[in-house]
């Protein structure tokens, strides 16, 4: 059960209108705390992120499942019915078991899934996988939402990088 200021958090990104991927960017954020403060244990990054996108969608947030192609059966499966759960009125209450045996299984995997290293292996490595395409699409959404304080901090920050490039070059 996600905490109750993820939840606020959330639901204040949906109202000022960003992505679902943003809104489910607070619970993932919060399963890392969790793994952080030794709460329990996730075996790779990517289980401790998958864990954060399933509780936004149980939760309510329009997070698509991934389409074919793009995860395993398993994955999509998992999400569509994460968001089925996230949509429906009834709101059944997990078996005892069941959650006693998933958090004692978590709870033996180890912490270092969240550690800013390995956060920072696989946001690496997934953006290794965008194309050309999709950093223009992010760099064009960019200029729509940033502002125009936003855009000129970004162009400053281009400017340095590209310049401390050139100097280690």
């Amino acid at each position: 059960m996600p905490e109750k200021e993820t939840l606020k958090r959330a639901q204040e990104d949906a109202r000022e209108g960003k992505s679902p991927s943003t809104q489910a960017g607070e619970f993932v954020r919060e399963e890392m705390h969790h793994v952080r403060e030794g709460k329990h244990g996730a075996r790779s990054t990517k289980q401790a992120i998958a864990i954060g996108l399933s509780k936004a969608r149980r939760a309510g947030v329009n997070l698509q499942a991934p389409v074919k192609g793009r995860a395993s059966s398993e994955v999509r499966k998992k999400a569509q019915s994460d968001l089925r759960k996230g949509r429906s009125s009834r709101k059944r209450k997990p078996s005892t078991a069941r959650a006693r045996a998933v958090s004692s299984a978590l709870k033996r995997e180890g912490h270092s899934a969240a550690s800013k290293e390995s956060l920072a292996r696989q946001a690496r490595s997934a953006a290794r996988t965008r194309g050309a395409a999709a950093l223009r699409h992010a760099a064009m959404k960019a200029v729509r939402t940033k502002g125009k304080s936003g855009l000129k901090r970004a162009a400053q920050k281009a400017a340095h990088s590209r310049a401390s490039h050139s100097r280690a070059a």
